[in-house]
């Protein structure tokens, strides 16, 4: 059988905002295994969690969201992982949901990354597939009024017309819920641990799209809480500008010849 590996990171949760997820991949009827990465002061889960069907991983530190999710892909490549999923805790999903994705990766072996449609709870999409970002883009995306004024440009961003209704090569699949060939890993690295929480997904997608095609997948779909934390914690926010900051540094800011190329290569799909 295939074998998958499959991490949630976890930071001051309570058990029970973490039952669905947990419920949702203890569902799934495909070998795998379970890690629990905890990034809380105390380890208050590991009584409420069976250790004969999840490994429970306590850091008694909070390593931020790449670095912790590295544990459990580090171990997927030793312990011969063909794919692995990350999910955050606040997905859940029906019966069968991880098998569709799987069958789908067996037959396109060149597809290294790939994310499923994400659903708010009440069914509505969440446009989470994107091109790379400009910072004029982030702008826009991040303050109300320049949303309005530039809905079109914003719609062109998040590929809005095409999240539900094709499956199509996205330049980022987010970190919420995105399955990894394990291959792909070994050719491009792990998460980039300098991004302790924020734009980590943007930079190992980019990095993966090199070699490999990264896939918004029309064939499955997760239910997704999205509370949008930076825009309600002012200590996330600042977060979010660090390792904005940091993304940009790395992949340029406004003269960047590959980002363009991709970007207008994601769009060719859809003839726009």
């Amino acid at each position: 059988m295939i074998k998958i590996s499959i991490s949630i990171v976890t930071y001051n949760h309570k058990y029970a905002e973490l039952e669905p997820t947990i419920k949702s991949i203890l569902g799934c009827t495909s070998t795998f295994k379970l890690n629990i990465i905890d990034n809380s002061k105390f380890d208050v889960l590991r009584t409420k969690i069976d250790p004969s069907q999840i490994d429970y991983i306590f850091n008694n530190s909070n390593i931020g969201f790449g670095a912790a999710h590295n544990i459990a892909l580090k171990k997927a490549k030793n312990e011969g992982s063909k794919y692995h999923f990350v999910v955050n805790p606040d997905i859940h999903f029906e019966d069968g949901t991880i098998e569709k994705i799987i069958d789908f990766m067996e037959l396109n072996s060149d597809i290294g990354l790939l994310m499923p449609i994400i659903l708010y709870p009440n069914g509505n999409i969440q446009h989470l597939p994107k091109l790379l970002p400009t910072p004029i883009d982030l702008l826009i995306r991040r303050i109300g009024i320049l949303r309005k004024v530039f809905f079109n440009r914003l719609s062109r961003y998040e590929m809005e017309k095409h999240s539900d209704s094709m499956t199509f090569e996205t330049p980022i699949v987010s970190g919420c819920f995105s399955c990894f060939r394990i291959e792909a890993l070994k050719k491009t690295g792990l998460y980039d641990e300098t991004f302790f929480m924020y734009f980590e997904d943007f930079d190992i997608s980019r990095r993966i799209h090199k070699y490999y095609k990264t896939i918004s997948f029309s064939g499955a779909s997760v239910f997704h809480e999205y509370e949008r934390g930076a825009q309600k914690n002012s200590r996330l926010f600042k977060i979010f500008i660090s390792s904005a900051i940091k993304y940009f540094n790395k992949w340029g800011w406004f003269f960047d010849k590959e980002r363009k190329r991709i970007n207008k290569d994601a769009l060719t799909q859809f003839m726009l």
